[in-house]
């Protein structure tokens, strides 16, 4: 399991502790290692988009279950859903294994640049938001 601080420099994130990561003309979606450290061990992992639909920024794109809780997951960006990573769906328990790399969620072809005009944080804004949270 990663360090619940841990953020990757190559990705945008969202104060709901979704990562978006450019890569060629898709973005993905993932969680990030604090989402997955306040979650515990993950049991379900369900999608609510299909390949093809289009999704708006903060749409809820599915749920995942751990022992201690169910969340939503929300979309960082507003685009076309052009894959959902089906293999957590049959072993959610990836997710914790692998937040960054392996267990991506769905990835998106953006309908815009995918910072423009966005809620997303950079790296150090988002490193940031996880100080706050541990003071507020």
């Amino acid at each position: 399991m990663s360090n619940a601080k841990e953020v990757r420099a190559d990705r945008f994130y969202t104060r709901d502790h979704e990562w978006a990561k450019s890569a060629d003309a898709e973005v993905l979606v993932g969680i990030s290692a604090f989402a997955v450290d306040q979650l515990g061990d993950i049991t379900l992992v369900d999608f609510t988009v299909h390949p093809g639909d289009i999704v708006g920024e903060h749409q809820i794109f599915g749920t995942i279950e751990s022992v201690k809780t169910l969340s939503d997951m929300f979309c960082p960006i507003a685009g076309r859903v052009t894959r959902v990573n089906s293999e957590l769906v049959q072993h959610p328990e990836l997710v914790n294994a692998d937040c960054w790399e392996q267990s991506w969620m769905i990835a998106i072809e953006p309908a815009t640049a995918p910072v423009a005009g966005s809620d997303l944080l950079d790296p150090v804004a988002y490193a940031r938001h996880l100080e706050e949270s541990d003071h507020g």
